[in-house]
């Protein structure tokens, strides 16, 4: 679980560094106001504070949901104890993921094996927002019937802890996503145990780092110079 901030810090009039929490609802009307200007892609993996999600908003508001007891309730009837969080996204409109359910989206690019999971959905324009999880194989556009398409809606990918994560980019899954989503990589991502225990000895270290660029990492010493 995450660590809370005090609301109020002495600073002695010093501006923080670390901007205050955003409450969930905040955070997603704060993207929802400015939708129009923000790639669908760069809403992928939002939960995550090493991510790209940082630089829109503030990723420990959405973990902390990923990680709530509502959520995992939901989890665990439908995939049991082991549960791993490996995705989550944000839809500024449920339409554009109701377009991308039309398009048999879902799934293409999860690289799990066995492919197994859940699809968390949560409303989250509302203060008390009730999270419903779908088997995978069961999600489609029907199962955002009651939702209006212009209203936010939170999407969680969890995959059981029996299966494993393939973090290999040449898994068809991973090159799929990385074709047609050029801004998402999952092969990279970090994994979340939130329930239970890890059954099939995924990599739950990866991604838990900011990414090094690549002039750092492909730089060589020049001739004659120490290293």
């Amino acid at each position: 679980m995450t660590m809370a901030i005090p609301d109020h810090l002495d600073l002695a009039g010093r501006i923080p560094l670390t901007p205050a929490r955003l409450s969930v609802r905040e955070a997603v009307a704060r993207i929802v106001g400015r939708k129009a200007s923000i790639r669908q892609e760069r809403l992928s993996g939002i939960h995550n504070p090493w991510g790209h999600g940082i630089a829109l908003t503030d990723p420990w508001a959405f973990l902390e949901l990923c990680e709530s007891a509502p959520v995992l309730d939901a989890a665990r009837r439908v995939l049991g104890t082991d549960i791993i969080l490996w995705d989550s996204e944000l839809f500024a409109e449920a339409g554009l993921y109701r377009a991308f359910l039309d398009a048999r989206r879902e799934g293409r690019y999860w690289p799990v094996a066995p492919l197994a999971g859940a699809v968390v959905l949560v409303p989250v324009a509302g203060d008390d927002p009730v999270p419903r999880a779908v088997p995978l194989e069961a999600m489609g556009p029907e199962m955002l019937c009651g939702l209006e398409d212009a209203e936010p809606l939170y999407v969680i990918r969890l995959m059981p802890a029996t299966s494993r994560f393939v973090r290999d980019p040449a898994h068809p899954a991973n090159r799929a996503c990385m074709e047609e989503q050029v801004l998402v990589n999952y092969s990279n991502r970090p994994l979340w145990l939130l329930s239970g225990a890890d059954r099939a000895n995924n990599d739950l270290v990866s991604g838990f780092a900011s990414a090094v660029p690549v002039w750092a990492s492909g730089a060589t010493p020049a001739e004659g110079e120490e290293t």
